[in-house]
């Protein structure tokens, strides 16, 4: 066997021993302080929180998410793709056009659903 696999093995379980060993000196013999504020649930700094915590929410603000994403992912695919056009030559156009003429059909097909209208 090498000398370094000799050393890392036993670094290895040397660190497997004194972790645990350390988290258990730690919480047998480290400082505790508790208290009502301490046991409280912080939410974004609002120290009650008005309200109910099932309230419901319409589905148009999920799906207007969601199509912010399908949307915004759309640059995320453009980007490297104007970057390197030269070197895609026309394939590489040809092949970002029909991404793009999927997307405007996708786009035309929810504003004719009317996702888009609020009322």
């Amino acid at each position: 066997m090498s000398a370094e696999l000799v050393l890392s093995a036993a670094i290895f379980f040397s660190l497997a021993v004194i972790i645990p060993v350390i988290m258990l000196l730690t919480a047998v013999f480290g400082p505790r302080s508790g208290g009502v504020a301490k046991n409280d649930a912080y939410e974004s700094g609002i120290k009650h929180v008005v309200g109910m915590a099932d309230q419901k929410f319409s589905v148009k603000f999920y799906l207007l998410a969601i199509l912010f994403l399908i949307f915004d992912i759309e640059a995320v695919f453009m980007y490297p793709w104007a970057v390197s056009l030269r070197e895609l030559g026309m394939f590489g156009f040809l092949e970002m056009v029909v991404f793009i003429l999927l997307l405007l059909t996708g786009l035309i097909y929810i504003l004719k659903k009317g996702v888009l209208n609020w009322h």
